[in-house]
């Protein structure tokens, strides 16, 4: 095995950007076409959630990831928020996530009135692990006569599950959805890292009952700030965009809304932003997995060991990872290559770990555990291969 110290990890990743100043964990990359038409944008003077954009940036998101409808959102917290409010999460419900995620997931089930219940991930797809999943409910839940699971110690309906695609990574779909089916769960995917990214041909967020795409500013493609929920029906379709757009009737001057609701529309500026990126979509799906490959390659064969996508998967390489071979190295990796101006992350503190989610219920959290000390983010900004490789 050979070593590849710290020092030399910097000099690769300098040499695979072409970059000598910083060289920031995931950029966005713009050109004329996202100027041309968010000018357009500001010149129709549609910059708000009405305008032509909107439409075309849900549309374009639909056609790609063949979901039944998909409707756009301020931001991707406001998608997971209003999926979940869609998949009929109540006050006092639990619902299922994993601890090893970012806390706009648990925030979402928060703000519902609902409680997160913690299962442990699998070390192949960072998302939640089937196997402890059916384990612990089968040990602490019980369906009830009228199709519900109930947590036996609380009493509480576990109404639905989130499982990320962590880094982009697809989950292990089919046995989720077999387990939501088994357990009468509502299955709601935590797709904000995932465009781009497949499971066994279908694109994730679109086998659960909604799926919530981010188009943060740090994702493969971006709206400054955005998200969408993507619905397995148009009927569906519909009733995301009405109660995103304060469960407003359609009228030419009356303001009825019928339900208490959200006002969660995107802006037509932000959607120009999107259909502009849109259009680069599968080229920067290219570049991420030649630096995907070139970074595989690096790593081969040393104590690090870099983080493919699952069997029968194709992910975005959203965020490229390592994990390393001990949790004693991690400080000195994050301080050193940080210091250098080569950005890396750690993954996020663990969730149960919060002093908001700590005493929320929880399976055992070993493999989450056993990742958070050692996975290591590193720069994973597409435009590098554009430059480098022509791509």
């Amino acid at each position: 095995m050979k070593t590849s110290s710290i020092d030399h990890t910097i000099k690769f990743i300098r040499e695979l950007y072409n970059i000598n100043g910083i060289l920031p964990l995931h950029a966005p990359y713009f050109d004329s076409d996202e100027i041309n038409m968010v000018t357009d944008t500001i010149h129709s003077t549609f910059v708000s959630s009405v305008g032509k954009y909107v439409d075309q940036f849900e549309g374009l998101v639909q056609e790609y990831t063949q979901a039944g409808a998909a409707v756009a959102t301020v931001n991707g917290t406001a998608a997971l928020h209003a999926g979940l409010f869609l998949a009929g999460v109540k006050q006092g419900d639990l619902v299922i996530s994993q601890s090893l995620t970012f806390v706009a997931t648990c925030n979402a089930i928060h703000h519902l009135g609902a409680q997160p219940l913690f299962i442990d991930v699998s070390l192949s797809h960072l998302s939640l692990c089937p196997v402890s999943l059916d384990n612990y409910l089968t040990d602490h839940a019980q369906v009830t006569d009228n199709n519900e699971c109930r947590h036996k110690l609380t009493g509480k309906i576990i109404r639905a599950m989130v499982p990320m695609h962590t880094f982009g990574h697809p989950a292990d779909l089919d046995a989720l959805v077999a387990l939501a089916q088994k357990w009468c769960i509502t299955l709601v995917e935590d797709a904000a890292e995932s465009l781009g990214s497949f499971y066994k041909g279908k694109h994730t967020g679109t086998l659960g009952k909604y799926g919530c795409i981010s188009f943060n500013g740090n994702k493969i493609i971006t709206t400054g700030g955005g998200g969408m929920i993507l619905c397995q029906t148009s009927s569906e379709g519909i009733s995301a965009k009405h109660i995103t757009t304060t469960a407003k009737q359609p009228h030419s001057f009356e303001f009825y809304h019928d339900e208490a609701a959200f006002n969660y529309r995107m802006p037509n500026l932000n959607a120009a932003l999107g259909c502009a990126q849109m259009n680069k979509l599968n080229r920067f799906l290219v570049q991420k997995r030649a630096i995907a490959n070139q970074y595989e390659a690096f790593f081969a064969n040393t104590e690090y060991q870099f983080i493919k996508e699952p069997p029968e998967c194709s992910s975005n390489y959203w965020l490229n990872a390592i994990l390393l071979p001990d949790p004693a190295q991690k400080s000195t990796f994050l301080e050193q290559t940080n210091q250098a101006g080569v950005m890396t992350r750690p993954v996020w503190q663990l969730m149960h770990t919060l002093p908001m989610y700590s005493n929320s219920p929880k399976g055992p959290q070993s493999n989450a555990e056993w990742l958070s000390q050692r996975l290591i983010n590193l720069p994973s900004s597409p435009q590098a291969k554009a430059k480098k490789y022509g791509c």
